[in-house]
């Protein structure tokens, strides 16, 4: 009874013990960015149309309109997030980019990145997402065999709003969740205490376009139409490379299975790095969009996590240049993207959270990822426009 979340974002809530490869591949269409539209309100504003989900209970929109049920105020909103899990690495990187990470824009808690039970002993007993606290004592894995893993990483912190809130779950029992999926990451209201939107694509939606009026790159719009056009386009043929279709290999149970699985990640990955052999970004040379955010937090994991722990080995992005300077372009070239990766919680849940398969929680040592991501990156494609070098254009972001 994980805490599963297989809805169109790219959270990591994952269950080990789901063949989602016995699943229908979850159609490109569905993970598109989200479409701009206007509403009534006297500034016009985008919004997100409704699309149908297992539950809309925590599917609500920050808007900039003085008369919303969650209306857009500075230092209002929290968002909780894991330096693991991609869905919010994503929204961290949206916070980072439009310089919403200031004192009195949207605040922050890292939750700690190894699972642990949650109402151990009980029918209702599960794995989740807990919070950290500096002064507990170190533990172990869920089986009692691996670790001891310590009380906080870096940046891990205890609930600031809910006193003895020992997990993400008691957090979302507490305001009344029905849906049983406590997933990360979510916004928080800190004036209702409630829960706004635990969608990562929603949040990061909202962190581009509902904050602007006190975010510190208010001119970065990565949902444009135009934008949003040229990455759906990309995301139809990238889907196999997400995080679902890394799941596919790793939770096949049958061969055949993984092989599509496999192939069509591959076939996606080698289109990738045809395309970034190019230029600079996955649509153009100059405009970086919400697609470039996704491919570079599933190439951050690539070669550490998915190639051993989910048998996505065909290809690394170390080996492979243009993906590697992509990676290293966007780590260097945009302020406060480098703060949003941590490679050792990264490791730490996927590794950690599993028992059933890693038993003794041993986290490899790896290639060295991050110290290759360290170096600058060799070429970028330089034909000016937006978002181009070193804090130049709309990639710049105070954080």
């Amino acid at each position: 009874n994980d805490n599963d979340n297989d809805n169109d974002n790219d959270n990591d809530n994952s269950q080990p013990q789901k063949d989602t490869t016995t699943k229908d591949a979850t159609p490109a269409s569905k993970d598109k960015i989200p479409q701009t539209t206007t509403t009534t309100t006297t500034t016009p504003i985008k919004t997100i149309p409704s699309t149908p989900q297992k539950t809309e209970q925590w599917r609500d929109f920050v808007q900039d309109d003085p008369s919303a049920r969650f209306p857009s105020e500075k230092g209002r909103y929290h968002l909780f997030a894991s330096y693991a899990c991609p869905g919010s690495h994503r929204a961290l990187i949206v916070r980072a980019l439009k310089g919403l990470t200031h004192q009195n824009a949207i605040g922050l808690t890292i939750v700690h990145p190894v699972w642990r039970l949650t109402k151990q002993g009980t029918k209702q007993e599960q794995r989740g997402w807990v919070f950290g606290d500096p002064n507990a004592e170190p533990f172990l894995n869920t089986t009692g065999r691996g670790g001891p893993f310590p009380p906080a990483y870096q940046g891990n912190e205890p609930n600031p709003f809910l006193p003895n809130c020992y997990s993400v779950r008691d957090l979302y029992e507490h305001v009344g969740d029905k849906a049983g999926k406590y997933t990360v990451p979510f916004l928080w209201d800190t004036k209702q205490e409630t829960i706004v939107n635990n969608d990562s694509s929603e949040i990061a939606f909202m962190l581009n376009s509902s904050f602007n009026q006190f975010a510190n790159n208010p001119q970065l719009d990565l949902y444009s139409d135009e934008k949003q056009l040229k990455s759906n386009q990309v995301m139809e043929w990238m889907s196999p490379l997400m995080i679902h279709g890394v799941y596919k290999c790793g939770f096949a149970k049958r061969q055949e299975s993984y092989n599509k699985a496999i192939n069509d990640l591959t076939t996606a990955f080698d289109r990738a790095d045809q395309t970034l052999q190019k230029q600079r970004f996955l649509t153009s040379n100059t405009t970086l969009t919400d697609a470039d955010i996704r491919l570079f937090v599933t190439l951050i994991r690539f070669d550490e996590v998915y190639a051993f722990y989910f048998r996505a080995n065909t290809r690394l992005v170390c080996l492979t240049p243009s993906l590697l300077n992509f990676c290293r372009d966007f780590y260097h070239n945009y302020q406060g993207v480098a703060e949003t990766c941590n490679m050792e919680q990264i490791k730490a849940h996927f590794f950690a959270s599993h028992a059933e398969w890693n038993k003794f929680s041993i986290i490899p040592a790896g290639l060295g990822f991050m110290k290759m991501l360290e170096q600058k990156p060799v070429t970028v494609h330089q034909e000016g426009g937006e978002g181009e070098g070193e804090g130049e254009g709309e990639g710049e972001g105070e954080g």
